[in-house]
């Protein structure tokens, strides 16, 4: 990678832990990435708020401000080129991107689970369900399907007799927020590639 930091553009859709750790890591120029934009898909968010502090410009995407879900698509990835990424980071971005934007961007995404297992909206809660004893969260690339890109890192979370949806939930998020900074640290310094359904991270 050149010395030149990488464009970051993260987009939110609620209170932003996920970003503020990637502000936190952005701070340390070694890291090899700056945040340039964040967009949210509704106004007033705390996630919002903290790119404002942190000198961060940011824009909203609605979908409801639009006749259809392609014109949101177009907007959104209009928005989105304007910052020039050389990556999209979603960070609890509870909206699925459109082909406008994964055709012009890589895009990196979390999940709260061991993907392929317990995809969707509600993965923290099926895997306590199913019973397993091991959960966790991955970091993939996103393609056009429902948490079904490229798997790019993961990290195992033991799940306690004593967990429900929300604790379990929480410590998920904890490992999450360091693995995605770490995986993106590392894409941005070291690059990667793809072949099939495999992501290697460095040269």
């Amino acid at each position: 990678m050149s010395d030149q930091a990488a464009r970051l553009v993260v987009l939110v859709s609620g209170s932003g832990t996920n970003l503020q750790a990637l502000l936190d890591a952005t701070a340390d120029r070694s890291y090899g990435a700056q945040v340039v934009a964040v967009g949210a898909d509704r106004s007033g968010i705390e996630g919002l708020a903290r790119a404002e502090r942190a000198g961060v410009p940011t824009f909203v995407e609605r979908l409801d401000d639009y006749p259809d879900r392609a014109s949101w698509d177009a907007a959104i990835a209009e928005r989105i080129a304007a910052y020039r990424p050389d990556l999209v980071v979603c960070a609890g971005f509870m909206k699925i991107l459109g082909a406008p934007t994964l055709r012009a961007f890589p895009v990196v995404n979390t999940h709260p689970a061991l993907l392929p297992a317990f995809p969707g909206a509600h993965g923290v809660r099926d895997a306590l369900e199913y019973g397993v004893r091991v959960t966790g969260c991955t970091v993939m690339l996103v393609d056009e399907g429902v948490d079904t890109g490229p798997i790019i890192a993961q990290e195992a979370v033991r799940v306690y007799d004593g967990d429900d949806e929300h604790t379990l939930h929480e410590r998920i998020k904890s490992v999450e927020r360091g693995l995605l900074v770490d995986t993106v640290g590392r894409m941005v310094r070291h690059g990667w590639t793809v072949t099939g359904r495999k992501v290697r991270l460095g040269p």
